[in-house]
């Protein structure tokens, strides 16, 4: 029997070595996870067209502003006080024009970016926007075309304040 040990050890070592050879190189070559983080710059570009265009152009009716920052193929979906809701976003920013806006009105408006998120040229906005008797939050999708950030879908819902 203590021939045997010699040899059993000696092959535990050499199967050691081949099991670890052949699994460092694998295990080196497994799909490296990169950490995703929000391009500061993109942000920074995302957050001022919605201030400068969707924000604004909902607080003052102005449809000029709306069309420089939905893409003309948008969508909009949601609910408004649990009434289902579609529109183009030709048929949103006609709606939006044809309304009294929350400026020439003067009642409250407070629109809120929750966060964004930046993905290449892909990103998502959280907003909260109130406004009337209304309590939205709005999920927009961005994307950026030939340069330009703009909202090519809106998911939104009210809720009660």
């Amino acid at each position: 029997m203590e021939e045997w040990v010699p040899v059993i050890i000696y092959n535990m070592k050499y199967l050691s070595l081949w099991a670890w050879l052949f699994i460092f190189p694998i295990s080196s070559f497994a799909q490296k996870t990169k950490i995703m983080k929000t391009d500061i710059t993109q942000e920074t570009e995302i957050r001022s067209a919605i201030e400068q265009y969707y924000f604004r152009g909902i607080y003052e009716g102005n449809t000029e502003l709306l069309k420089e920052i939905f893409h003309k193929d948008a969508l909009l979906f949601g609910d408004i006080k649990g009434v289902p809701y579609y529109k183009t976003a030709a048929q949103y920013i006609e709606g939006v024009g044809n309304r009294i806006s929350p400026e020439k009105s003067r009642k409250a408006f407070k629109a809120t970016i929750i966060s964004i998120d930046v993905i290449n040229t892909i990103a998502t906005a959280k907003l909260n926007v109130k406004m009337y008797d209304f309590n939205y939050y709005n999920f927009i999708t961005f994307h950026k075309i030939n340069g330009k950030w703009m909202i090519v879908n809106k998911t939104l819902t009210d809720v009660e304040l």
